[in-house]
């Protein structure tokens, strides 16, 4: 992990411009929103992203994303999907009167909403990763779960999963290398998937310029 996932991993990203809309993100995404802003232009938008550590801490996510909305000056996009709130994210969001990327996770909406709920039946053994996930899958999967450790907990958690889906943002052959390796690791068939950035891209699209 290099440092500066490293410090999107524990410490978020600050808010940076003087664009009209913030964007209160999780750390997973900060590659992809910064991509998509450079080929975009949407220098209305500013990124705050917090860490990407509350990945592995859903039931934190609602009071830190709470405080960063309130911390805010001016509008305010969250770009988190449900997350493994129970919906209480999407709570909070309207108590609070702003919206937030529709889906159940980032790996629903990268896929687009509408084609990861109709592969449900086919993937119900799929085990997922992101470009974000490939990159840190010791940190946020191996290690976490302790494989690292207790490699015959490899059967308890993955006896499970048949294949695991590398839906790939971008072209990357080092990552699609990385990729198949996890697959090899947890015993698991490989799948690629190059799914883009799915319904981010025309969500954040839809958030004017």
């Amino acid at each position: 992990m290099g440092p500066d996932d490293r410090r999107l991993s524990d410490e978020g990203l600050a808010p940076e411009g003087t664009g009209r809309i913030r964007l209160i993100a999780c750390g997973a995404l900060a590659h992809e929103i910064l991509a998509l802003k450079r080929a975009n232009g949407w220098d209305h938008l500013d990124l705050q992203c917090l860490p990407a550590k509350l990945h592995l801490r859903p039931e934190k996510i609602v009071e830190a994303v709470e405080a960063a909305v309130r911390a805010a000056d001016g509008p305010v996009f969250v770009v988190y999907a449900d997350c493994g709130t129970g919906g209480a994210l999407e709570r909070k969001c309207q108590e609070l009167g702003v919206e937030m990327v529709e889906g159940p996770h980032c790996y629903s909406f990268f896929e687009g909403n509408a084609a990861f709920a109709a592969r449900a039946d086919e993937e119900f053994t799929a085990f997922y990763l992101t470009d974000f996930l490939v990159r840190q899958f010791d940190a946020f999967v191996w290690r976490p779960m302790g494989l690292d450790r207790h490699p015959e907990l490899r059967d308890m958690y993955f006896g499970h999963y048949t294949t695991l889906v590398y839906q790939a943002q971008t072209e990357d052959p080092a990552l699609d290398a990385k990729a198949e390796d996890c697959a090899r690791r947890l015993g698991l068939a490989y799948q690629r998937r190059f799914t883009g950035y799915g319904d981010l891209a025309p969500r954040l699209a839809g958030l004017g310029g």
